[in-house]
């Protein structure tokens, strides 16, 4: 070979290493199910898919006019199934569902496996007017949905935030926190990645056990001590 054609191979594959090196790395896409698709389901399915994720939403009836409307208007190679049938290939499930029925649709998903539940539900309970946390005690939803699912991975996020921010966090007038309860820090931190990925703030707020203080904060944020309507922030400390 002339010296001045290995030059120029040399360069070719300098360049090649250096695009590689300036490359930023791949999010790997997940398979998603959104179990439900009310205003939450309706609000987490089109913002993780427009990350570039699959969605399979979970319906009874799956056939039904606006739950294939919210399928149209899903980016990507949306779906729905039977909430059994979603579940399947998902690496992650969305309980977008009431929270009073979450543990029940939970333990009728079958094997859940390895997978990443995120929580974003709350159960209250209302007496002589006033609202307060529905699950006895430190108790929370998620630690039972957890219990319904020993095999999987469940995530608290999303319970104090209205969907309308969800889908446009700009709305809100600023940054918004969304906090996250879990054991495994590893599926916090993907969850942290949707959360980023719809422009809002994530704190890991720690493990499972924190989860009924999300739960309660809710109670706070739907107005229980007579506030007007607000959102979380949580501003970080300086560093010293």
């Amino acid at each position: 070979m002339a010296p001045k054609s290995r030059w120029i191979d040399s360069l070719t594959a300098l360049f090649s290493v250096a695009t590689l090196l300036a490359t930023p790395a791949l999010v790997l896409a997940d398979t998603i199910a959104v179990i439900g698709t009310g205003n939450v389901g309706g609000a987490l399915g089109p913002e993780f898919a427009a990350q570039g994720h699959t969605i399979v939403y979970g319906h009874r009836e799956p056939d039904r006019e606006d739950v294939q409307a919210l399928v149209a208007r899903t980016a990507g190679n949306a779906s729905v199934e039977l909430p059994a049938d979603a579940v399947v290939g998902a690496d992650m499930v969305v309980l977008a569902v009431p929270g009073t029925a979450a543990v029940d649709i939970t333990e009728s998903l079958g094997d859940l496996s390895g997978k990443i539940i995120i929580d974003p539900t709350n159960v209250v309970a209302r007496e002589n007017g006033r609202m307060s946390h529905g699950v006895p005690g430190k108790g929370s939803n998620a630690a039972m949905i957890q219990a319904a699912a020993p095999d999987a991975t469940v995530v608290k996020a999303f319970n104090t935030l209205n969907y309308r921010q969800m889908v446009d966090p700009e709305t809100a007038g600023g940054p918004i926190t969304i906090m996250l309860a879990g054991d495994d820090d590893a599926a916090k931190a993907r969850v942290a990645e949707l959360v980023r990925g719809m422009g809002l703030d994530a704190v890991d707020v720690g493990g499972l056990e924190y989860a009924h203080v999300l739960e309660e904060m809710l109670v706070m944020w739907a107005g229980a001590l007579g506030s007007a309507p607000f959102n979380y922030y949580l501003r970080p400390m300086p560093d010293d």
